[in-house]
This record gives C-alpha cells, structure tokens and sequence, in this order.
C-alpha cells in the first residue's frame, strides 16, 4: 500500500506541476481571444489527465488507477464548456487509443467528472469562484469515484473500492483542491493585473513610462489621441525627438535627465504640446537596488482652465482701466463675500440698499437690507434661507436679471478673479426687458391673429392643420380612439341671398357658439374648416362619444331656432359627418380620417340633410335623423 501511495503522489505532483504551468504562462494568452484561452486550458487540463494516465499506478492486470479525473473536472469548473469539451475529448481519445477491457468504464468515469465539473460552472456562472466552490467540487468528485467504482461492472467486479478506492478517491479531491487553489490565485492576480491595466489605459490624464533614454516603454489611451497614433505599440521605442519638434523635444528631454540623474521629481511643470496646454508631473522609477532605470510620467490638460484663467485676467485689467469712467455699476467682493470695491453706480443702481452697499460690508448683511426694504421683486417668506443660498451663490460665474419694487430692471454680471474675489457689473435694462416684453406681446397677438379665425373666434384652418397633425400623432402613440366631426349648414347660400351677408356672418357666430358650448374639455378642438363648414376634433374619444357632441350641438343648434325660409325645415339646420380612428389606421394614413368624416357629411347632405351620419375607416355606422 505504500508503493501505491508513493506512485500516486508522483501522479499528483505531475498533475500539480502541468496547472501550475497554466497559471504561469497564462498571462501570455490574454492577449488573445476568450475562446482562444478556454481552448488552450481545456487541452492543458487534457494533457494533464494523459499525463496521468501515463504515470497510471496497475491495480489489476488490466486496470490502472490514476488522477486523470481532477484536471477535467477543473477545465469544467474554471474553463466551462469549451474547455471542458477539449480536455475530455483529448484524455478520451487517448484512453480509447489505449483500449482494454476496463476501456468504457474509463471513459464514462471521465464523462461524469468532466459534468461535475460543468455543473459548478453553471452553478456559480453569475460570480466569481471561491475556495470554498474547489472543496465542495472534490468532494462531489469523490462521490462520481466511489459510484464509478460501486456501478461501473468491470471496477465492481475487480473490487477496487475495496483494494485502492480511499487512496484513489482522497488524491483526486487533492489534487483537485491544490490545483483549484493555484486556479483561484491565477484568477485573483489576472484580476488585479486586468484593474491596474485598465485603470492605466483609461486614465483620463496622459500616463507613460519612459526607460533611461527617455524612450516610451508604454503609454495609456490618451497619449495616443494625443500623437493621433492608433495602437499604443506604435509608440513603443519612440521618444519625444520622434513627435514633436527639435528645440522642444530638446527641453523635455533635458529635464527629464535630470530628473533621473538627480532623482527629485518634478511636479506639476507646465508644457505646451500639439496647442494645448498641460501640466506634467514626472518621477524617477527604481529598480530593488536603488538604481534609476526610468520614469513615470503624468501630465494633465488644462488648456480649458488656462484658457478660463487668461480671459478672467483680461477682464481684471479691463475692469481696472474702464472702472472709473464706466455707466455701469461696478463691485467687487473677497473670496470671503467682503465688499472691497464699488463704484457710485453701483451705490445708486439700487436705491434703497444703496447705504448699505459700502467698502467692508458682507453680501449677506446687503442682502438683509434688501429683503427688509422689499427692494427686489420675488424675495420668498424665508429671507434668512434666501440670504443663505444668494450669499453661497455669489463666488459663481453667472448672468442674472433682477426686477426692482418700482419695476425697473438691473443685469447683474458676476465673474470670479484669480484670487477667488468676485466681480459684478450691474447695468439698467429696465427699457431694454420693456420693449421685450412688448415685443414677446405682439409676436403672441400676431401668432394668435394667424391661427384665428376673425369672424368667429375660433381656430382657423391653419390651425386645424397644425393641431390635426399633433393630435392624430398623439393618438396613434397611445392606441386610442380619434374621433372627427364634419359639420356643414344646410342651405347657406340660400340664407345669405335671402337675409344678406351680415346676417349671414351672424349665423356663422351663433353656430360657432353652438360648438363650442357642445364640447366640455380643453383638448377637444373646434375650427372653421370654411365657408361655412365647420370641424370638431375629439381626441380620446369613441366615435360614441363622438355622436352624443354631435346630438347636443343640434340640439342646441335648434333651440336658437334660427328663421330661415329658403330650408325645407324652415329654420337653419346643419348636417353632420362623423368619423373615429384608432391606433393603426392613425399611423398610416391618419388623412383617412377626414376622408371618411367629409363621406360621412356628404352622404347625410344627399340624404335628406339635418341628419348625423357615422363613417369609418373599417366599418360604417347608422345614419341618425336630428330633425
């Protein structure tokens, strides 16, 4: 028995050794495909287990024990599918290849632990393997042994449970613990090795390290955007002779020399490259005796912010050259929110906190005295937490415009120096922001002017057009029904030759009346199609619906009871179209809808008019008599 234990403890050391070498040279494969790195571990768990059935220990003329269960049940545990499929289908072609009697119990053996290795995977697929997950898939390991040498006939009947099956069964769980923890490991620094590597590639500042020659030995992402090179491989071995022009390249590199001869880093050097501007930050790097052999470099853009600070220093000097003479108010506070300077019109472009507006005042105590003289339009009842948020809002580049009690209105423009104080330059505008409200009051009379209709009141066609198009649009986004009235006076040009056209303009208003006092919510629409034929858009609505708006307008239509008697009904009368849509028929050919409503109203007119007739698009409905 300790032969057999020593033979399988040099099975367990190959099988140990072949993992471990996966997890040394892995890192060699990430650089290719996932599917290519399954591949390669499923046929280094396969040439694991033929290692072990070479080393095999003979138990019975004809059966060798080995450990050639544990790698194929890590290929599926670590590797899934396409690694387990490579590993078992090498260590069962070899076994096949082998023959004997013992043959296809062997390569059922192997199939099972290759499944329970396959089960885990699946079993812990939506996070990452843990110790725990290796010991309890040697333990169910051990189970697939103990039953394959319990069911399977030919190791049964040569009772090798009983001769070798705990020594089998124990070195395969360890060897499948021992590997599984190299596994982990391999996974754990892959891990960490995938963060630093992203972490330095995605980097929003541009990172690099150079060797002793200043030569780039790897840069992130944004080095190349910022060389416009496509691959970071391109600017392996180049340096900044390569890149940028002689006398600058000349700088840079002489500085980075020294930083590496001396060994003091340099922080926060500002350079100018490719037209923008930057801070570099650059350290020497060591190797374990001390010795420089390169640098790490950082260098951040701050072109926007070099850019901010140029024109903040531009407006400074302005302000210190037009500030005396100047119309506009002018202040400046402290980045502690102290007034340090104002000009008298500032002072007076707020006549009742003016007093308090002077050299060494706080924001927050002016703020008070505005809000104690109510000076400035919209303060809210919580003035201390109004004063609070302007005094924290003042070191803030904004424009804001400010309505005084008395209706003026002030601009107030506020900057921040380099120094973190705040400048804010106030201007009248009052008759500025007047003649824009004027100006926003006619442009809204001419728009409503353009969409009415100047006889009756209501939406002209042009707004008919508009608010069809939206609300069909809408309808057919929700799948509800649309429904649409037609309405057309009967006998109207009879009426205008008998009674005149200003009664007849009359008659328009009464009707349009009638409408709208037969529609009760805000989105339903009621236009002047023309002449005298009027629309009614009834969004959201059945085409049930729809005839009970229809019914009332008649209703309340005949109780005008308008004279006329050029009609057959001896009183003014209308006819009316109906028809409704849904979701469908809406997005394609929504214009269906006044085809069958305008049917609808033609049929009712021929038909013996003052009647209701219901279209459409997929069926017709019964023709209703208002008369």
């Amino acid at each position: 028995m300790n032969g057999i234990w020593t033979q399988f403890g040099g099975n367990l050391s190959f099988v140990c050794l072949a993992i471990s070498l996966w997890a040394h040279f892995s890192t060699q494969f990430q650089r290719h495909s996932l599917l290519q790195q399954k591949i390669a571990f499923g046929i280094i768990a396969g040439g694991a287990s033929i290692g072990s059935i070479l080393l095999a220990v003979e138990f019975h003329p004809g059966i060798y024990i080995d450990l050639r269960f544990s790698p194929l049940a890590l290929a599926g545990m670590f590797g899934g599918p396409i690694a387990a499929a490579f590993a078992v289908a090498l260590a069962g072609a070899f076994r096949f290849a082998v023959g004997g009697a013992v043959m296809p119990d062997a390569i059922v053996s192997m199939a099972a632990a290759t499944a329970i290795g396959l089960i885990a995977h699946f079993w812990i697929r939506k996070r990452s393997p843990r110790f725990t997950d290796v010991v309890l898939l040697s333990i169910a390991l051990a189970g697939v042994i103990v039953a394959s040498m319990t069911l399977l006939p030919t190791l049964a009947s040569a009772d090798v449970l009983a001769g070798i099956g705990f020594p089998l069964t124990a070195l395969n769980c360890l060897a499948t613990i021992l590997c599984g923890f190299v596994l982990l490991k391999m996974q754990q620094w892959q891990l960490e090795r995938s963060i630093l590597v992203t972490a330095f590639s995605q980097s929003p500042d541009y990172l690099y390290v150079k060797d002793r020659n200043s030569r780039f030995i790897t840069v992130n992402e944004n080095m190349i955007r910022l060389y416009r090179f496509r691959t970071t491989a391109e600017m392996t071995g180049l340096s900044d002779f390569n890149l940028m022009s002689r006398p600058l390249a000349e700088e840079l590199y002489h500085r980075e020399q020294q930083v590496m001869e001396t060994g003091e880093p340099l922080i926060d050097c500002p350079e100018l490259i490719e037209g923008r501007a930057l801070l570099a930050s650059k350290v020497p790097l060591r190797d374990k005796q001390g010795r420089v052999i390169g640098l790490a470099g950082v260098t951040r853009d701050v072109t926007e912010r070099a850019a901010l600070e140029r024109e903040l220093r531009e407006s400074k000097n302005l302000l210190s050259h037009a500030m005396a003479g100047m119309s506009d108010g002018i202040a400046m506070y402290d980045k502690r929110g102290f007034l340090i300077f104002c000009n008298e019109q500032y002072r007076s472009a707020f006549p009742l906190s003016g007093d308090a507006r002077v050299v060494g005042a706080h924001i927050s105590d002016i703020l008070r005295r505005v809000a104690e003289t109510e000076e400035r339009a919209g303060i809210p009842e919580d003035r201390e937490e109004w004063i609070k948020a302007a005094s924290a809002s003042l070191h803030t580049n904004k424009d804001e415009e400010v309505q005084l009690h008395n209706g003026d209105w002030r601009s107030i423009r506020t900057r921040l120096a380099e120094d973190g104080a705040a400048m804010a330059v106030v201007s009248h505008i009052t008759a500025t922001k007047e003649a824009e409200i004027a100006l926003r009051l006619s442009a809204e009379q001419l728009r409503n002017l353009a969409e009415t209709d100047g006889l009756t009141g209501m939406a002209n066609r042009r707004a008919f057009d508009e608010a069809f198009a939206r609300e069909t649009a809408g309808s057919a986004r929700k799948n509800t029904p649309f429904s649409l009235l037609m309405i057309d006076i009967d006998r109207f040009k009879a009426y205008n030759d008998t009674y005149g056209h200003p009664v007849g303009d009359q008659c328009l208003r009464i009707v349009s009346k009638c409408l709208h006092q037969s529609v009760s919510r805000p989105a339903d629409i009621v236009a002047r199609y023309g002449g005298e034929e009027f629309v009614v858009l009834l969004p959201a609505t059945s085409a049930k619906g729809a005839m009970i708006v229809a019914e009332q307008f008649a209703r309340r239509l005949a109780q005008e009871n308008i004279v006329h008697s050029g009609s057959e009904f001896g009183r003014v009368t209308a006819s009316i179209g109906i028809s409704c849509a849904t979701g469908a028929t809406l997005r394609v050919n929504p214009t269906r809808l006044l085809t069958e409503a305008d049917a609808a109203l033609y049929d009712a007119k021929t038909q013996g008019r003052n009647r209701i007739l219901a279209h459409s698009p997929d069926e017709r409905h019964g023709m209703k008599d208002v008369g």
